[in-house]
């Protein structure tokens, strides 16, 4: 671990990176052009003390996962992120890995969707990023490990996960699901990645597996849908997926399809997050549903 390169780039990128860009008021007495410490300890969701100690070459070893989060925090590029890694005595991702962070310019485009809904998802259906408008209508999603970041092998193993959709969408869900990933599938060939979730879902679930003998075929692009939000009730959005030309992510960007669901998302504004659940405490939402 290289602890002074590695403060001396974290402070660089800090600085070099201006609020609006991540979404963030300027405010009138900023003495920086750059992120405050508090800010991007806020953006990787750790503390503030933490993101001094880094700073200051006097932490302990970052993990792997603290890295990722402080690279989506100050939007770094695939090379920068790799620095990172080497600088604080990690390895970079393998493949699959860099793949599992999303990218720059997509988490540009969240912060200026602004109040509207939107998460990046790889092409297995687990979610990169999320605004905090996704967070509110979904919690927080990006903190699932093993099988359960992907949306299907939770949807398939785990009941919870389908209270998101109402009963009557249920069934097409699921269709939509195992289409889609037989999408993947055929796209990846031969990828262990996708042959081993496949194969692990079918020693899970007899449901999939009957589906997927089905062999039915299907990205998901635009759709519409209902969800059952826990705080707010019934919410019908429209939902557009842009998909990378490598196609290996997409960007999910959901809109109120009425005015009810349009006052629902207003007033889930103002309520915020407080007590809302999230993937730490086990919850499922939406995203359960997405792609």
């Amino acid at each position: 671990m290289e602890r002074d390169q590695l403060a001396d780039f974290l402070r660089s990128r800090r600085e070099a990176i201006s609020p609006a860009y991540v979404g963030l008021p300027h405010g009138r007495r900023r003495r920086t052009a750059g992120l405050r410490r508090e800010e991007v300890a806020m953006l990787a969701g750790m503390s503030v003390d933490y993101v001094v100690r880094l700073e200051q070459g006097r932490s302990s070893q970052p993990s792997t996962q603290l890295l990722g989060a402080l690279a989506r925090a100050l939007r770094l590029s695939e090379d920068e992120r790799a620095h990172l890694f080497h600088l604080a005595g990690h390895r970079p991702p393998p493949s699959d890995g860099v793949a599992r962070l999303a990218r720059a310019g997509l988490v540009r485009m969240l912060d200026l969707l602004g109040d509207t809904p939107a998460m990046v998802l790889s092409d297995l259906g687990e979610v990169l990023a999320q605004n905090r408008a996704a967070v509110l209508l979904y919690g927080d999603h990006t903190a699932f490990s093993g099988d359960r970041r992907y949306v299907a092998y939770r949807w398939f193993t785990e009941p919870s996960a389908r209270a998101v959709a109402p009963p009557e969408d249920r069934q097409e869900q699921t269709r939509r699901l195992v289409a889609d990933l037989r999408a993947t599938v055929g796209r990846r060939s031969g990828d262990p990645t996708v042959t081993g979730l496949v194969d692990r879902l079918r020693a899970a679930s007899d449901e999939f597996r009957g589906l997927w003998a089905d062999h039915e075929v299907a990205v998901r692009r635009a759709d519409r849908k209902t969800l059952l939000h826990p705080r707010v009730g019934r919410l019908v959005m429209d939902c557009e997926t842009l998909v990378t030309p490598d196609q290996g992510q997409r960007l999910l960007v959901l809109t109120p399809s009425d005015t009810e669901t349009r006052e629902r998302l207003e007033l889930l504004r103002v309520l915020g997050v407080q007590e809302f659940p999230t993937a730490a405490t086990g919850a499922t939402g939406a995203t359960d549903t997405a792609g």
